[in-house]
């Protein structure tokens, strides 16, 4: 057996806008005079972590904030957002998903969000895709450090019972993509309309559809 792993939220649908949507609504309904532009949320996109962030950028203003809490409004909008909009698999995902099952090939979700986030995105795309498509879901609750940290991969693989040089990753982010091959995994960079660009130096291939066939060969490649 071996195994392909999604890193994140936006390698299965591009939300990347919708989460620097989320962002926006919610520093206004913490009374924050911040809107992150596209080129602002860009250049915060090569770490993961939505809190740290917003603490980053409240220390490089000036400002005092819970970043918690703001985060946490945050997620709330996004899940309202995600459950108003009509979200739909980036190319190539439902294809790859299905050609692994059909091969024998495990599936995991690998991310560094929350089971909040995730349920209200699979709740969306649902029936194309549930929680019964993956062979396990990774979150923010499951390990202690996030992305670029290996924790994350690792967790998967020890729960899949699956080597690293047996499987795939497949990463939205440098962060993630840095991660994966931390954890020794093979990575396809799968840029966002925000990650667009970015030199992915951690990962083998840089790709804007994925091919079930290709990623299936880089497993024993």
């Amino acid at each position: 057996m071996s195994a392909i792993l999604f890193g994140s939220i936006s390698t299965l649908v591009d939300t990347s806008e919708l989460q620097r949507r989320s962002f926006n609504e919610a520093f206004a309904a913490h009374d924050l005079n911040w809107n992150w532009s596209r080129e602002d949320y860009r250049s915060m996109l090569g770490s993961n972590g939505g809190a740290d962030r917003i603490s980053e950028y409240a220390s490089d203003t000036g400002t005092e904030v819970d970043a918690a809490a703001v985060h946490a409004t945050k997620s709330e909008i996004f899940q309202r957002l995600i459950g108003e909009s009509d979200v739909k698999t980036r190319p190539g995902v439902a294809d790859t998903i299905d050609s692994a099952k059909a091969n024998g090939v495990k599936v995991g979700f690998v991310t560094t969000t929350s089971r909040d986030n995730i349920d209200a995105l699979l709740a969306a795309l649902s029936p194309e895709l549930t929680a019964d498509s993956f062979d396990v879901i990774v979150d923010a609750s499951s390990v202690d450090a996030g992305k670029p940290d290996p924790a994350s991969y690792e967790f998967a693989l020890k729960t899949l019972g699956e080597n690293a040089s047996d499987s795939v990753a497949i990463e939205d982010n440098a962060g993630g993509a840095a991660a994966a091959a931390a954890a020794g995994i093979t990575c396809v960079a799968f840029p966002n309309e925000n990650t667009a660009g970015t030199e992915f130096r951690s990962a083998t291939d840089t790709v804007d559809a994925l091919d079930p066939e290709r990623v299936r060969a880089l497993i024993s490649a």
